[in-house]
């Protein structure tokens, strides 16, 4: 069983302007990202704690950079599948750059991190509209679902993690160990979390798992944003051994596990997306291999 989602052709522009935006984001979050990890001016305003966990962003986001890169040039050259990897990396720098704009102390990077932020939203809402109608073929089977649980599960651990902390400092009145050593009054990722992405990634994988349209396109992009984000939080409890030694050690391998399954749910769901309809490359007209190979069960 599958759900289809109807293509229309796409024109060689729309699939470079996927590229127009990715040169400068990437350029942006290169300047960004080198210099959080070699200039201690960047960071010097913050906590040791809040300083580590953003140069293990910094990383993060060079492995975003490829990303997003490699799918934006798999995408102009035909691939729609690579397009839902780059909204998800996309989703990703949205995430990473409103915690650079709104909980660092303000910086000669400031505006780059507003750049960075602005540019990645407004790809999104210019893309997500073309790629939605650009024709796919979505399966409705055991890897989707086994996705969409993966999906659900992720949303569900953090958001007990982030309400475990919390709910106690709520009705005790305390202030959470983890907002002390990070120097904040308030964590924003626990409020873009708990407000939008946890959420997201329950009502996606719950209408991925029912077989909806909208589950199912965002299934994938949803998915890569998780593993990038993991990936992320690994590279900061590593840098985080030297001040808090082996107690970083059982979260990041929690972490590591999630953003391994995330990579294989992610990878196995895509692989059986089939492209379907006429769309032109560059200008020139070419079928899909999926619909070239007619209708036929998805494996």
């Amino acid at each position: 069983m599958t759900s289809a989602v109807a293509g229309r052709p796409r024109t060689g522009l729309a699939a470079r302007s996927v590229l127009a935006w990715s040169v400068p984001i990437s350029l942006l979050v290169l300047v960004c990202s080198v210099a959080g990890l070699t200039d201690p001016r960047v960071y010097a305003q913050e906590t040791v704690n809040w300083a580590t966990q953003a140069r293990g962003q910094d990383v993060g986001n060079l492995v975003a950079v490829v990303v997003l890169l490699a799918a934006a040039v798999r995408h102009a050259h035909g691939s729609m599948r690579a397009g839902l990897v780059w909204l998800g990396a996309l989703l990703y720098l949205v995430y990473a750059f409103v915690v650079y704009a709104m909980a660092v102390h303000l910086n000669y990077l400031f505006l780059a991190y507003v750049a960075v932020l602005g540019l990645s939203a407004w790809a999104l809402v210019v893309h997500v509209g073309p790629l939605r109608s650009g024709g796919f073929d979505f399966p409705h089977r055991t890897w989707t679902r086994v996705a969409a649980g993966v999906s659900v599960g992720t949303g569900v651990l953090f958001a007990a993690l982030w309400l475990g902390e919390l709910v106690p400092a709520a009705v005790t009145g305390t202030v959470p160990d983890s907002l002390t050593e990070a120097g904040l009054w308030v964590n924003p990722i626990h409020v873009i979390d708990l407000s939008i992405v946890l959420p997201a990634l329950v009502v996606t994988g719950v209408g991925a798992w029912l077989g909806r349209p909208g589950g199912l396109f965002w299934l994938g992009p949803w998915l890569v944003f998780s593993a990038l984000m993991g990936a992320s939080i690994v590279v900061a409890m590593l840098l985080m051994l030297g001040t808090e030694g082996a107690a970083a050690i059982p979260p990041a391998v929690m972490v590591s596990f999630l953003v391994a399954v995330s990579v294989g749910a992610v990878t196995a769901y895509l692989r059986r997306v089939r492209e379907v309809g006429v769309r032109t490359v560059a200008g020139h007209p070419a079928r899909s291999r999926s619909s070239s190979a007619g209708p036929g069960p998805v494996r």
